[in-house]
């Protein structure tokens, strides 16, 4: 069911601004795939929306490279093409590495702490349950909130809103074969703590090409091609793949 958008102030958005909303989260939850075909009735009935919020919404997702109009076939969904995978992977480096230098001197060590926590609490149980559809779901979730965290850290609207829309670009890309699968989650989540290491050590030029090898990892993954090699291990972290709330049982019990 599409998602209705709530604005900050509690005001009721436009219809305009759902629509524009509803499109974001059908791609997210992948119903909108990329070269699709679809009618303006059509997108009507995927978005829950008016025909005439959803010709408003067209000119926008035109100028933003998500959809085109052609002509005799109606709308067609951004087509993934190398043009494509180039342009938004490398706005992405970007943003996200200007980004990530200024989270490195600005984040509280408590904001840091709970982020390298949801990551682990990720491993231990990718390790102890086995990954299945939920456990990707809320690592998505861990994923792409480190990344919108620093991009919204920077306090530019205008740079966090060409993050959003660019993110919608590079989410087309994944759902072309590129989405975080089991084979590929704890690779993610060791870059992710890899680079979270740096942060907290508050090492600029560390932060800033972690970032960028995350980055070009990601890109290899959508082209196929070896993943580069990092300096990390979870095995050399025993300490944190233990599960903190049954250590803290066993503690109790031995104090018994």
């Amino acid at each position: 069911m599409p998602t209705r958008a709530v604005r900050a102030n509690g005001a009721a958005p436009s219809l305009r601004m759902q629509a524009y909303e509803n499109f974001r989260q059908q791609i997210l939850q992948a119903n909108i795939r990329p070269g699709q075909f679809v009618s303006q009735r059509e997108l009507m009935q995927l978005l829950d929306m008016p025909l005439g919020a959803v010709r408003e919404l067209i000119p926008r997702l035109e100028a933003e490279g998500l959809l085109r109009t052609v002509p005799q076939r109606g709308l067609q969904i951004a087509n993934v093409d190398v043009k494509l995978i180039k342009n938004a992977f490398g706005l992405r480096r970007v943003l996200e590495r200007h980004a990530a230098e200024h989270f490195c001197a600005t984040a509280s060590d408590a904001d840091l702490d709970a982020l390298e926590e949801a990551h682990w609490a990720l491993v231990r149980r990718a390790l102890r349950d086995g990954i299945d559809e939920q456990l990707l779901t809320d690592a998505t979730t861990v994923d792409w909130g480190l990344h919108d965290l620093m991009i919204d850290a920077l306090g530019n609207e205008l740079i966090s809103d060409a993050y959003r829309i660019n993110s919608l670009r590079v989410r087309l890309i994944r759902l072309e074969g590129a989405t975080l699968s089991a084979d590929v989650l704890l690779l993610a989540l060791r870059e992710h703590l890899w680079f979270l290491q740096a942060l907290k050590a508050r090492d600029a030029q560390a932060v800033a090409e972690r970032i960028d090898l995350h980055i070009t990892s990601a890109l290899h993954r959508v082209l196929g091609l070896p993943r580069p090699a990092i300096a990390f291990r979870l095995e050399d972290h025993p300490q944190r793949l233990q599960d903190p709330n049954t250590t803290e049982h066993t503690k109790n019990t031995e104090d018994a």
